[in-house]
């Protein structure tokens, strides 16, 4: 009985011209299929914001804008101050992300290989809290920020309303545990025989290691920021410290349609940049991995 893998169609029929041909056809053909499906909404949405406001209501709608206005993105940066509210997110986010490293990391660092007293209660009681809903966590959340314990405090109108809460995350916490808790313990060893403290491993020999895990945290923690709506709509009153997603809904009463489309459109750019330079990272940090292993 062979052993080989079987496949859709056999190595027989691809070794023959016609059935060559023909499986090249419907590969393109479904690779083209795809890449449509993903990247005809983008096209609809960029070009949407170059079309008038009469043309864009127009039904049945047009492919190609019949005039190619540009208006509608500098009216969108000046009218809706994008400027503005794109540094509060950018700042919101960066914070967030960092935070949620540096801390998410050391926790799941020391739950994973320094074993502490009581360690397994500790995860299970962290990851109790993805069983309740984020809705119900919003009135306890919010009472904290605007009155801190002890200091008595309030964070709102501020990032750090944004930033604490977000380094409380346990998804992010398990998910980088259980990549420490794959991590040989002869490596560690390895290193604590060259003389290397704890600290010195987590940042020399761990971190390293965990490169392609470490990009698809920052991807879920920048990205929560990001297109969070509910949580600075309450932290943050004042109109000049709203994140982007507060301030194309607040803006958005009084503005055309396409204008509002050019703004989404610049407010995603961002994000799409994010992904692009973090799926970068997270490729090298796989095949270094593979060549070491």
């Amino acid at each position: 009985m062979s052993s080989g893998t079987r496949t859709l169609v056999s190595p027989l029929t691809l070794a023959r011209p016609r059935g060559k041909a023909l499986y090249w056809t419907v590969f393109t053909a479904v690779v083209l299929l795809f890449a449509l499906a993903f990247l005809f909404p983008v096209y609809w949405m960029v070009t949407g914001a170059m079309k008038s406001p009469d043309e864009v209501t127009r039904t049945p709608p047009t492919l190609v804008p019949q005039a190619w206005h540009l208006s509608g993105y500098t009216d969108a940066w000046d009218l809706m101050d994008l400027p503005t509210h794109l540094w509060n997110t950018v700042v919101q986010a960066a914070g967030a992300w960092l935070l949620q490293l540096v801390f998410c990391t050391a926790a799941a660092y020391a739950l994973s290989k320094l074993k502490p007293a009581f360690g397994k209660v500790i995860l299970g009681g962290i990851l109790a809290t993805l069983m309740v809903p984020a809705q119900a966590l919003v009135v306890p959340k919010y009472l904290t920020v605007a009155d801190l314990p002890l200091i008595h405090t309030s964070l709102l109108n501020d990032p750090l309303g944004i930033w604490l809460p977000a380094v409380a995350n346990a998804f992010n916490l398990y998910l980088l545990k259980r990549f420490f808790d794959q991590i040989p313990r002869d490596v560690l060893e390895a290193a604590e025989i060259d003389g290397a403290g704890r600290l010195r491993t987590l940042w020399s020999i761990v971190l390293p290691m965990s490169r392609p895990v470490l990009g698809v945290v920052s991807i879920f923690a920048l990205v929560a920021v990001w297109q969070d709506f509910l949580w600075p709509l309450m932290v943050f009153s004042d109109t000049d410290k709203q994140p982007i997603s507060v301030a194309l809904v607040q803006l958005s009463q009084n503005i055309q349609l396409t204008v509002l489309i050019a703004a989404m459109v610049i407010a995603s750019i961002p994000m799409v940049l994010m992904f692009l330079e973090f799926q970068r990272h997270i490729i090298a940090g796989i095949s270094a991995g593979s060549a070491k292993g």
